[in-house]
């Protein structure tokens, strides 16, 4: 009978044990976390090395900027959740219900379920684009959409939303100020009213980089880096914010809570750190990418919400998964990934490469990439409650023990 007992607290104190490293993302995936997947390059590895990269790194969400077929066979049968995007160009023809349902039951129904594909995103920041002509068209086109997918029995599995820029808001500092550009308020008003009808987020391009680039005068690199920091307390609602990021999130939900819409989900559809960029784009290095994706990763563990809404947690999208050769622009705009194309790490943040063949990756590994800022050290807070929950079990085991034998 001592036996029996002895076997069922050693099982109760492993059981435990290993419920504690999964709660820190040792065991399992975050579920909150996801990266952005993009394709502007002639050099990436094909969709099934990029699944299998992603499996390696316990990443379970993805977004692709198409619906591209290849991609989406790729995806099938796997754990990993897909959002597709529809083109801007398209928006114009996606009005129409009918032409909504042919590209429904040709881009989306044929890989689904097989494929989890559990969002479309229409368009890509249509709001604060130069062709005003879109804007127009895009709330029409996602009513279009949703409408075919109702019709065929797939709208409680996949929702439509479009990211935003954050320049939808006319005032993001302090959060309280949050509020859209006036100029916005009717097309916005009917966006939120098909959010809210539809349960679907309201998804947000949040970059604290370019904020810093503009003003590094201004702003503490500490705060933008999820560094430690004195942080800011919003006088309105008294809410302490230590990052950035944190911060514009909750600005959108309270500018939507102003305009009545104070229940629609908030996510973070794209969100990063070039590690290089052109003399004038300041603060874009390996270093501070670094350090940011590693911080952003470390929040995600420990699945935190935002200071105004604490107790949800908050999805977020990293950008992006590959430096990609073709985009146009500044230095930066083809630096964001987290990996080269040949599956080798930009730099490391604690996830593990493909392939670590490449003699390059050695100058980015690990041993010459120090995660502090140039005043403050990062605080793993996670581990140290990870190790003091790990010392508690095995203290309670003694003392059994001691009592037992």
């Amino acid at each position: 009978m001592e036996q029996h007992l002895t076997k069922i607290f050693m099982s109760r104190i492993l059981l435990g044990f290993f419920l504690t490293l999964s709660g820190f993302g040792f065991l399992r995936e975050v579920e909150s976390l996801g990266i952005n997947y993009g394709q502007v390059a002639n050099n990436l590895p094909a969709p099934e090395k990029v699944l299998e990269l992603l499996r390696s790194l316990k990443v379970t969400k993805a977004r692709i900027y198409d619906t591209n077929p290849q991609v989406l066979s790729a995806f099938a049968n796997s754990n990993v959740e897909i959002i597709v995007t529809v083109e801007n160009d398209m928006l114009a023809t996606l009005m129409d219900p009918n032409q909504s349902l042919q590209w429904v039951s040709t881009r989306i129904r044929p890989f689904f379920p097989a494929t989890r594909i559990t969002g479309i995103a229409v368009g890509n920041e249509v709001f604060t684009g130069d062709d005003n002509t879109l804007v127009t068209y895009l709330v029409p086109a996602m009513v279009s959409i949703h409408a075919a997918l109702v019709r065929l029995g797939l709208d409680q599995y996949i929702h439509v939303s479009t990211p935003n820029s954050l320049a939808v808001l006319q005032e993001s500092f302090p959060p309280s100020a949050g509020s859209f550009r006036p100029e916005l308020n009717v097309i916005m008003l009917q966006f939120l009213q098909f959010l809210a009808a539809t349960k679907g987020p309201f998804w947000i391009n949040a970059y604290p980089y370019f904020a810093y680039k503009d003003s590094p005068n201004k702003i503490p690199i500490d705060y933008v880096l999820f560094n430690p920091n004195s942080g800011m307390v919003d006088p309105n609602t008294k809410l302490h914010y230590d990052n950035m990021l944190y911060a514009q999130v909750d600005a959108v939900i309270i500018a939507m809570a102003k305009m009545g819409f104070g229940g629609v989900e908030v996510r973070v559809s794209e969100t990063g750190w070039p590690s290089r960029g052109d003399a004038t784009e300041i603060g874009a290095n390996l270093q501070n990418a670094a350090i940011y994706n590693h911080n952003l990763m470390r929040r995600q563990y420990l699945n935190e919400g935002t200071p105004l809404r604490p107790s949800m947690k908050l999805e977020i999208y990293v950008f992006a998964l590959f430096n990609e050769d073709m985009k146009p622009g500044p230095t930066s705009e083809r630096n964001y990934g987290l990996f080269q194309p040949d599956g080798t790490m930009a730099y490391n943040v604690g996830l593990t490469a493909l392939s670590t063949t490449s003699s390059s990756s050695s100058s980015t590994s690990s041993a010459s990439i120090s995660l502090t800022s140039n005043s403050t050290k990062v605080k793993e807070s996670g581990y140290s409650r990870l190790l003091c929950s790990i010392f508690l079990y095995l203290v309670g085991f003694q003392v059994y023990m001691r009592r037992h034998w």
